[in-house]
C-alpha cells in the first residue's frame, strides 16, 4: 500500500523518525494524500445531497445578498488557484522530468470540489436556512488538516499558503436570528437565541415576545402524524386481541369450566388477572369486568413510529459524547506521563492540551444537542398525548364518561402525560448508563487491575443504604403531606368563614388549632431533614471511600504496586465518570415503572368501554313515542325521577338508543338545568363562537333581562367571568345560558328547566319575552321541561311523563278535563306554588318593566367587591388568550388591565396585578431569611462548609504527594510505614471532610426549621388580625397560596437550594484554588473567565425565571379549558362545536409549548456557554502545566487537570442553583408582604368594659357615618337613633340601603367615619374588639360551620358545661337529632357543614346564640335558604328565649317583623322612617308601599 503511494507522490509516505525530534513534522507524501483526501472524501460523500433543493424545489429562490456574492467570489478565487496549480504542473512537466501523479490529481480534485461548492451555495438559496452544515464541517476539517502542511510550508518559507481555506471557513459561518434561518454554527452553539436572552434581561418577557413554533412543531402537525400512526397500531393491537380471545375460546374445551361462578368470584378473578396477566383467564367471555382485556402495546409503537428521527439523532449524539467521555482520562494519563518524562518533546504537550480542549468542546456540543433533542421529544410526546386525550374526551359516549370523573381525566392529562414527558428526557440512559458503566470498569481494570472491584463493591453497597434512607424519608413525607392537607383544610375554612370568626371573636381558638398541626408538621420536617443530611453524608463519602478502597487494596495486595500519578488521577477521573450512570440508572428504572402504569391507563382510552350502559332489563327502557310539530311550544312535566332529563338527553343523542329512533330536523340549541358558563367574557359566552350581529345581540340581552346585570358588572359585557361562572349569581348564569341559546338562532330549542334558578318575577318576564307565544322564539320549536305550573296554560302542548313513559299529552284544558296524572300533579305542586308567589315582593304591577335583578345575600357593595375579586383570580392566565389589545389601548404590560377597566379603577378597588414579574430579588430578602434562621446558625453552617472543602483540598494535595512517592522511591522498596501513613492520613482527611459536612447539614436542618416556624407564625397571627375588608378585596386563593405554596417553599425548597448553592460555590473555589496552587499563573486567567461567567449568569437567570413563570401561567389554561370542556360536553355537542373546541385546545397547547420550548433552549444556551468556560479552564490548566514542565511533579499536574475536568458540571450547577434560589426566595418576600398588612384595632385594650356589660342592652347611634374603604362613598350617612333596653326592632330597606352595614358597624367590622355608637353608655370605639364582640350575639345570614366536632362548633373555647350545651341544643330544637347520632356531641361536622341540611345548620347557629345568651342579639335574617318550618322554629325560640334582650332583626321578608316594637326603614344609608309597624302602615310612606308589594294590608295578615 505505502509503496504504491510512494510512487504516486514520488517521495516517502511514512517515517516514524520524523516525529522523534523537537521540530517534528509529517512526511510530504502523507500531507499530500491523507490530509487532502480525508476532507475531500467527507465532502464528496455528503455534498451531492445538498443539491437536492435545486432539482425538486418549486420554491422561489431568495434574493442575492452581499454575503452570497462574497462567498461565490471567494469560491471562484479558490477554483482559479487550483486551475493555476494545474497549469503550473503542466508547464513544469514539459521543462523537466515527469512530475509525480499527485501534482495533477490534487488540483483536478480541487477544481471539481470548488465547482460543487459554487453549486451548493446556489442551491441553498432555495432553502430557508442559507447556510450548509456539511460545508461548515468540510471547511473545519480542511482547516484542521491544512494546519500541518501550512506550518511545514511556513518553515520552508515557500509559496501558496493555506490562507484561502482559513478565509473561506470564516465566511461560511454567518450568524442569523431565529432558529429557522440560523446558520449551522449558530444552531450548534444556540447563538440564535442570544437576542432573546438580552430581551429578557432588559424587560419582563411577555408571551408575545417568544418566537412562534415551527409549523412541524405545532400541536396540530404533531398530532396529525401521531393519529395516523395510532390508528394503524391500534388496529394491529385489536387484531392481536381477537387472536388472544380465539385462542382462549379454544382452550375452553370443557364447557362448565367457569359458568357456575358467582359474579363476585369472577370479579376476584379480574383482580388476580390484573396482578398476573399471563394466567389463563377463566370466567365468562365478558361478564367479569368492563375492560377485561384490551388492545395492548400500541402506545409505545405509536410513539416510536412518530418520533423515530428524533430518537435516532439523539442516539448518534449520545454515542459520540459517551465515547469522548473516556478520551479525557486517557489524555490526562498521557499528559502526566509527558510532565514526568524528562525526554519528551514540547510539541507533544501542546498537542495533548489542544486535544483535551477539543474533546471537551465536541463533548459539550454533542451533549447539548442530545439534551435539546430529548427535551423536544418530551414536549412533543406530551402535546400529542394531551391532544389525543382531549379529542377522546370530546367524543366519548356518556356511558364511558360516567365511569371516570372529570378529575381522573384531567389527571390523565396532567400527571400521566407529564410522566411520559419526563421519561422521554432520560429514555436513552437505559442503554447509555450500562454502556458507560461497562466502559469505566474496563478502563479502570486496565489501570488498577482487580483492586478496582473493591471500589465498585463500595459503590454497590451504598445503593441499598441510600434506598433504605429514601424509603424512610418517603414515609415521613407521606405523613407530612397528611399534616399539610389537614392544615390547609383548616386554613381555607378559616378564610372562608373569617367573618364568623370575627363576629364571634373565635380567632385565638383557631390559631391554636393551626399551630398544633404546624408543630407536628415541623417535627416531621426536621426528622426528614436529618435523614436527608445522612444521605448527603453518604453521598459525599462515596467518591472518597471508593478511591480509598481501590487505592488501599491496590497498594496492600502487592508491594510492587506503587501508586503513581498516572494511575491515581486517571482512576479518579474514571470514578467520577462512573458516578453519574450509577446514580441515574435506578432513577430511570423507577421512572420506567411509573411510565408503565401510565401506559396501561392511556391504552384504555381509544377503546372506550365496550359494554355501555344498557337499560334493556331495567324499568328504564321506556318506549316514548312523540311527535312535535314545528314551531310549537311543548312543556314536559312530571314528578321527580319520572325521566324528564333522560328524555332531553335522548334528544341530544347523549343516551344509548336500544330500539327505535329519534328524528330531529334542523339545528339544535340546548339550555341545561345547571348553566354551563365558560371562563371568558360575558359577551363571548353569549356569542359562543358565532359572528356578532349587534342588533340581534342587543335584542337578546334585553329579552333575557341581562341589561340591569350589565350595569352592575364592572366592565359590562366585557367582564371576564371566572371559572364555573364564579362571579355570577345562579340566576345570572341561567340567563346567560338562555341568551346563548337564543342568540344561536337554531331551529329547535331544548330547555331543561331554565326558569328554576331565577326569581319568580324574573321567570315571568323571561317567559313572556323569550319563550312564550309572544316571545323572541315564537316561530321556533321549543321543548320546555318545567316544574313551574303558572306557565302551563300558555303552552301549545303538554307531555306528562310517569316512570319513563308518556302517560298523556294534549293541551292544558284537555288534560285538566281528563283528570289523569296531570291533574294530580297540579294539586301537588299548585299549593306550593301559591306560597312561593306570595314571597315575590317587587312585582311592580306591570310585567313589561324589567325586573329588579335578584341579588343574593350581601348588600351591593360587598357583592361588587366579591365580584371584582373573582374577576382577578383567573384574569392573567387568560389575558393572552383573549388578546385584550382589541379592547384596551396597549399601554404596555404593567398597565393592561383585565376586562377593559379604565386604568387605575382596579388599583382603587384593591386589585393587584396578579403576576407581573417581581423585580430582581432584593438582597434584604436573603438577609431576612438568614435572620429567621438565626445568625449564629448561619455562621456555623457556613463554617462547616468551609471546613469540609478545606479537608477536600487537603485530601487531594495529600494524594498528589503520595503519588510523587513513586518518583522518589523509584528503584527502592517502598517503606511499609510510609505506605500506612499515606493510607491513614488520606482516610482521616476524607472522614473529616464528611464529618464537617454532616455537622453543617444537621445544623442547617435545625436552622431551617426555626425559620419555617417563625415565618408561619408571623403570617398566621397577622392574617387573623387584618380587617374584613382585606378579605373582601383579596381572593381567598391568593391567601391560601401563601399558606400552601410559599410556606412549602420556605419549608423544603429554600433550605435545599441554599445548601446546594453553598456546596457548589465552595467546590468551584476549592478547584480554582488547587489549579492555582499547581500553576500560579492560572490566577490571572480566572479573572476574565469569572467576568464572562458572571454576565452569562445574570442574563440567563432573569430570562429563565420569566420563562418558568410563563410556562406555569400558560399551563393552567390547558387543564382548566379541559375541565371546562368535560363539564360542558353535552352543551358543546348539542351546538355541534367540537371542532372549534379542538382548535382552541390546540392553540392553548401551542402557547404553552412555545414557552416550554423557549425555556429548554435557554437552558442549552446557558449550558454551552458555561461548558465553554469549563473547557477553557481545562485547556489553561493543561497548557500552563506544559509550559512550566520542568518545575512540576506529575502528581500536582494530575491533581490540577483532573479537578479542572470535574469543574464544568459544578459551574453548570451553580447557575442552576442561583436561578432556583432566586426564584424561590421570592416566597420569603410574598410571605413577608402579608405579615405587614395593616391590622384592625387591638383585640383587648387598656380600657376594659365593666363586668357583666352590657347589662341593659341600650344602643345609641349618634350621627354615625361609615364607608367601606377610604376612597369609596359613605354607606351610612349620619344615622341617629336610640334603641331602648329589651326593645325589638326590625330593620328594612331595599337591596343596598345599608341594612347589613348596620350590623357590621355594631361589631366594628367597619370602623366609623364619623359619629359614635354607645352601648350601655360605653363608646364601643374605646374598648378592645374581643371585649366588644364576645358580648354581642349574632345569628348570621348564611350558616357557617367548621370541620371538627359539633361541640367545637358551638363552643370552641370549652367555656360551657355539657349540660349547658345540651340545653342550648334543646332550645334550638336539635336535641333529639343529636341524641340519635352515634357520637352525639362529638359528631364530626364535614367541611362547610356539608353533612347537615341547610335548615339544621341554621339551627346550630341559633344554638350558638342561645348558648352565649348576650344582652343584645342581632338577627341577620336568612333569605331563601330556610324552609318555612325551620323559620317558624327559629322565630318561636327567639320570642321565648330572648324576651329580655334587645333584638335587632334585619329583615328581607316583611312578615317576620310585623310584630316588632318598632321598624327602622333605611334608604340609601339614611333612616327615612322609624316607628311601630301599625303607625307606619297608616302613614302612606315607603314602608306601606313595601308592605303592599308583599301582600300585607295590616299587622294581622302576617303569613306566619
Amino acid at each position: 500500500m505505502s509503496a504504491a503511494l510512494e510512487e504516486f507522490c514520488g517521495s516517502i509516505f511514512w517515517n516514524a523518525s520524523y516525529l522523534a525530534r523537537p521540530d517534528a513534522d509529517l512526511p510530504v507524501c502523507f500531507q499530500q494524500t491523507v490530509l487532502v483526501w480525508v476532507p475531500l472524501g467527507f465532502f464528496w460523500i455528503l455534498a451531492p445531497w445538498q443539491l437536492l433543493p435545486m432539482c425538486k424545489s418549486r420554491a422561489k429562490k431568495s434574493s442575492v445578498t452581499k454575503l452570497y456574492i462574497i462567498k461565490q467570489v471567494l469560491a471562484t478565487l479558490l477554483m482559479l488557484t487550483a486551475v493555476a496549480e494545474l497549469a503550473l504542473a503542466f508547464v513544469e512537466d514539459t521543462e523537466q522530468d515527469p512530475l509525480p501523479a499527485v501534482q495533477y490529481t490534487n488540483p483536478s480534485l480541487y477544481i471539481a470540489t470548488w465547482l460543487l461548492v459554487l453549486l451548493i451555495h446556489d442551491a441553498r438559496r432555495f432553502c430557508l436556512c442559507r447556510d450548509s452544515g456539511i460545508l461548515f464541517c468540510f471547511w473545519t476539517l480542511s482547516l484542521l488538516c491544512g494546519i500541518l502542511p501550512f506550518q511545514s510550508l511556513l518553515r520552508r518559507a515557500l509559496q501558496v499558503g493555506f490562507g484561502r481555506k482559513l478565509y473561506a471557513s470564516l465566511w461560511s459561518c454567518p450568524v442569523h436570528k431565529e432558529k429557522v434561518t440560523a446558520s449551522f454554527l449558530s444552531s450548534i452553539t444556540f447563538e440564535w437565541y442570544t437576542s432573546m436572552v438580552f430581551k429578557g434581561y432588559r424587560k419582563p418577557l411577555e408571551i408575545e415576545d417568544i418566537w412562534e413554533l415551527k409549523g412541524k412543531d405545532k400541536t396540530q402537525a404533531i398530532y396529525a402524524v401521531w393519529e395516523k400512526n395510532m390508528k394503524t397500531a391500534v388496529r394491529k393491537a385489536q387484531a392481536d386481541l381477537e387472536k388472544r380471545k380465539r385462542k382462549k375460546r379454544r382452550q375452553k374445551a370443557d364447557p362448565d369450566h367457569g359458568n357456575n361462578m358467582s359474579k363476585a368470584q369472577s370479579q376476584d378473578i379480574l383482580v388476580l388477572e390484573e396482578k398476573q396477566p399471563k394466567r389463563k383467564k377463566k370466567g365468562d367471555k365478558g361478564d367479569s369486568g368492563p375492560h377485561k382485556d384490551f388492545p395492548r402495546g400500541w402506545l409505545m409503537k405509536t410513539l416510536c413510529k412518530t418520533f423515530w428521527q428524533n430518537l435516532l439523532l439523539s442516539v448518534a449524539f449520545k454515542l459520540v459524547h459517551d465515547g469522548l467521555v473516556f478520551v479525557s482520562p486517557q489524555l490526562l494519563k498521557l499528559l502526566i506521563a509527558f510532565v514526568s518524562d524528562e525526554e519528551s518533546f514540547a510539541w507533544q504537550g501542546y498537542l495533548y492540551a489542544i486535544l483535551l480542549f477539543l474533546t471537551a468542546l465536541i463533548q459539550s456540543l454533542c451533549l447539548q444537542q442530545y439534551f435539546s433533542l430529548c427535551f423536544q421529544l418530551g414536549i412533543k410526546v406530551r402535546a400529542s398525548l394531551i391532544a389525543a386525550i382531549y379529542k377522546k374526551a370530546l367524543t366519548m359516549s356518556s356511558a364511558t364518561r360516567k365511569e371516570s370523573t372529570v378529575g381522573e381525566t384531567v389527571n390523565l392529562m396532567s400527571a400521566d402525560a407529564q410522566r411520559f414527558m419526563d421519561m422521554a428526557n432520560f429514555v436513552h440512559q437505559l442503554w447509555s448508563s450500562p454502556l458507560q458503566i461497562i466502559l469505566s470498569i474496563v478502563f479502570l481494570w486496565g489501570e488498577l487491575g482487580p483492586s478496582v472491584l473493591a471500589g465498585i463493591a463500595v459503590m454497590v453497597l451504598l445503593i441499598p443504604i441510600n434506598g433504605f434512607l429514601v424509603a424512610k424519608a418517603k414515609a415521613i413525607q407521606v405523613r407530612n403531606m397528611k399534616n399539610k392537607d389537614e392544615r390547609m383544610k383548616i386554613m381555607s375554612e378559616i378564610l372562608n368563614g373569617i367573618k364568623i370568626l370575627k363576629l364571634f371573636a373565635w380567632e385565638p381558638s383557631f390559631e391554636k388549632r393551626v399551630n398544633e398541626i404546624r408543630a407536628h408538621e415541623l417535627k416531621d420536617l426536621v426528622n426528614f431533614s436529618y435523614l436527608q443530611s445522612i444521605s448527603i453524608f453518604v453521598f459525599t463519602c462515596a467518591p472518597f471511600l471508593v478511591s480509598l478502597a481501590s487505592f488501599a487494596v491496590y497498594v496492600l495486595v502487592d508491594e510492587n504496586n506503587i501508586l503513581d500519578a498516572q494511575k491515581a488521577f486517571t482512576a479518579i477521573s474514571l470514578f467520577n465518570v462512573l458516578r453519574f450512570p450509577m446514580a441515574m440508572l435506578p432513577l430511570v428504572l423507577s421512572s420506567l415503572v411509573q411510565t408503565n402504569v401510565s401506559t396501561a391507563r392511556l391504552e384504555l382510552l381509544p377503546v372506550g368501554h365496550r359494554i355501555a350502559v344498557r337499560f334493556s332489563e331495567a324499568t328504564f327502557a321506556w318506549d316514548v313515542t312523540l311527535d312535535i310539530a314545528p314551531g310549537s311550544l311543548v312543556a314536559v312535566v312530571g314528578a321527580v325521577g319520572s325521566g324528564k332529563s333522560s328524555l332531553v338527553s335522548a334528544m341530544l343523542g347523549e343516551m344509548e338508543n336500544i330500539k327505535g329512533h329519534i328524528n330531529i330536523q334542523g339545528s339544535l340549541a340546548y339550555v341545561p338545568q345547571q348553566a354551563w358558563i365558560q371562563n371568558a367574557t360575558l359577551k363571548d359566552n353569549i356569542l359562543f363562537g358565532s359572528e356578532l350581529d349587534e342588533a340581534r345581540y342587543q335584542q337578546v340581552i334585553k329579552a333575557c333581562a341581562l341589561l340591569p346585570d350589565l350595569e352592575l358588572l364592572p366592565a359590562g359585557d366585557q367582564t371576564e367571568i371566572g371559572e364555573k361562572g364564579i362571579n355570577l349569581s345562579g340566576g345570572q348564569k341561567q340567563r346567560v345560558s338562555l341568551a346563548r341559546a337564543v342568540y344561536s338562532n337554531a331551529d329547535i330549542y331544548v330547555l331543561d328547566d331554565p326558569l328554576s334558578a331565577v326569581d319568580a318575577h324574573v321567570g315571568k318576564y323571561l317567559f313572556k319575552h323569550v319563550l312564550g307565544p309572544k316571545g323572541l322564539l315564537q316561530k321556533k320549536t321549543r321543548i320546555l321541561v318545567t316544574h313551574s305550573i303558572s306557565f302551563l296554560p300558555q303552552v301549545d302542548n303538554i307531555v306528562v311523563l310517569v316512570a319513563g313513559a308518556v302517560s298523556e299529552h294534549g293541551s292544558y284544558s284537555t288534560l285538566l278535563a281528563n283528570r289523569g296524572a296531570f291533574a294530580q300533579f297540579l294539586n301537588l305542586y299548585g299549593s306550593q306554588e301559591e306560597d312561593a308567589s306570595e314571597k315575590i315582593t317587587t312585582d311592580q304591577g306591570d310585567e313589561d318593566t324589567e325586573p329588579i335583578v335578584e341579588e343574593s345575600l350581601d348588600d351591593v357593595v360587598t357583592m361588587t367587591l366579591k365580584r371584582e375579586a373573582s374577576i382577578r383570580q383567573r384574569e392573567f392566565s387568560r389575558r393572552w388568550e383573549l388578546n385584550l389589545s382589541s379592547r384596551v389601548s396597549p399601554l404596555g404590560p404593567a398597565k393592561r388591565v383585565p376586562g377593559g377597566f379604565p386604568e387605575g379603577f382596579l388599583q382603587r378597588r384593591g386589585w393587584e396585578p396578579p403576576y407581573i414579574l417581581p423585580p430582581p430579588v432584593k438582597f434584604s430578602m436573603y438577609l431576612r431569611y438568614l435572620h429567621a434562621v438565626g445568625l449564629w446558625y448561619s455562621f456555623w453552617v457556613a463554617m462547616g462548609y468551609v471546613g469540609q472543602y478545606a479537608a477536600f483540598v487537603g485530601t487531594n494535595l495529600w494524594l498528589s504527594a503520595w503519588t510523587d512517592d513513586a518518583e522518589r522511591y523509584l528503584n527502592q522498596t517502598y517503606p511499609v510505614e510510609q505506605r500506612d501513613l499515606r493510607i491513614g492520613v488520606f482516610g482521616a482527611l476524607g472522614v473529616s471532610q464528611a464529618l464537617f459536612l454532616l455537622f453543617a447539614t444537621l445544623l442547617s436542618a435545625r436552622g431551617a426549621m426555626r425559620a419555617s416556624g417563625v415565618m408561619h407564625q408571623q403570617l398566621l397571627s397577622n392574617i387573623l388580625r387584618v380587617p374584613v375588608s382585606f378579605f373582601d378585596t383579596t381572593p381567598t386563593g391568593r391567601i391560601v397560596n401563601r399558606f400552601a405554596k410559599d410556606i412549602f417553599t420556605i419549608d423544603e425548597t429554600i433550605p435545599m437550594s441554599f445548601r446546594s448553592w453553598l456546596s457548589c460555590f465552595m467546590a468551584i473555589i476549592s478547584t480554582l484554588l488547587m489549579i492555582s496552587l499547581a500553576t500560579p499563573f492560572f490566577a490571572l486567567i480566572i479573572i476574565p473567565l469569572s467576568i464572562f461567567y458572571y454576565f452569562v449568569l445574570r442574563f440567563y437567570v432573569s430570562t429563565s425565571r420569566q420563562l418558568r413563570r410563563l410556562d406555569s401561567v400558560t399551563r393552567s389554561p390547558i387543564y382548566s379549558h379541559f375541565g371546562e370542556t368535560v363539564s360542558g360536553l353535552s352543551v358543546i355537542r348539542a351546538y355541534g362545536h367540537q371542532q372549534r373546541f379542538l382548535k382552541q385546545n390546540e392553540s392553548t397547547m401551542d402557547i404553552n409549548q412555545k414557552s416550554v420550548h423557549s425555556w429548554i433552549v435557554s437552558n442549552r444556551w446557558l449550558a454551552i456557554r458555561l461548558e465553554f468556560v469549563g473547557s477553557l479552564v481545562v485547556f489553561f490548566s493543561a497548557l500552563l502545566a506544559v509550559i512550566s514542565k520542568g518545575t512540576l511533579e506529575g502528581g500536582i499536574v494530575g491533581l490540577s487537570v483532573s479537578s479542572a475536568l470535574n469543574v464544568t458540571q459544578t459551574l453548570n450547577w451553580l447557575v442552576r442553583m442561583s436561578s432556583e434560589l432566586e426564584t424561590n426566595i421570592v416566597a420569603v418576600e410574598r410571605v413577608h408582604e402579608y405579615t405587614k398588612v395593616k391590622n384592625e384595632a387591638p383585640w383587648v385594650t387598656e380600657k376594659r368594659p365593666p363586668r357583666g356589660w352590657p347589662s341593659k342592652g341600650e344602643i345609641q347611634f349618634i350621627d354615625y357615618k361609615v364607608r367601606y374603604r377610604p376612597e369609596l362613598e359613605l354607606v351610612l350617612q349620619g344615622i341617629t337613633c336610640n334603641i331602648a333596653s329589651t326593645e325589638k326592632v326590625g330593620v328594612v330597606g331595599r337591596t343596598g340601603a345599608g341594612k347589613s352595614s348596620l350590623t357590621n358597624c355594631l361589631f366594628r367590622l367597619l370602623e366609623a367615619a364619623g359619629g359614635s355608637i354607645l352601648i350601655d353608655e360605653v363608646d364601643i370605639a374605646t374598648i378592645g374588639l374581643h371585649d366588644l364582640r364576645q358580648n354581642l350575639t349574632i345569628i348570621p345570614q348564611d350558616p357557617v360551620l367548621f370541620t371538627g366536632t359539633l361541640r367545637m362548633n358551638l363552643d370552641p373555647f370549652d367555656q360551657y358545661t355539657d349540660e349547658e350545651v345540651w340545653k342550648a341544643l334543646e332550645l334550638a330544637h336539635l336535641k333529639t337529632y343529636v341524641q340519635d347520632l352515634p357520637e352525639g356531641l362529638l359528631h364530626l361536622v364535614s367541611e362547610g357543614g356539608e353533612n347537615l341540611s341547610v335548615g339544621q345548620r341554621q339551627l346550630v347557629c341559633l344554638a350558638r346564640a342561645v348558648l352565649r345568651k348576650a344582652k343584645i342579639l342581632i338577627l341577620d335574617e336568612a333569605t331563601a335558604a330556610v324552609d318555612l318550618e325551620t323559620d317558624n322554629l327559629i322565630q318561636t325560640t327567639i320570642r321565648s328565649e330572648f324576651a329580655d334582650c334587645t333584638v335587632l332583626t334585619i329583615a328581607h321578608r316583611l312578615h317576620t317583623i310585623m310584630d316588632s316594637n318598632r321598624v327602622m326603614v333605611l334608604q340609601a344609608g339614611r333612616i327615612v322612617e322609624y316607628d311601630s309597624p301599625e303607625e307606619l302602615l297608616k302613614k302612606q310612606g315607603v314602608f306601606s308601599v313595601m308592605a303592599k308589594d308583599a301582600g300585607i294590608v295590616n299587622t294581622e295578615t302576617t303569613m306566619l
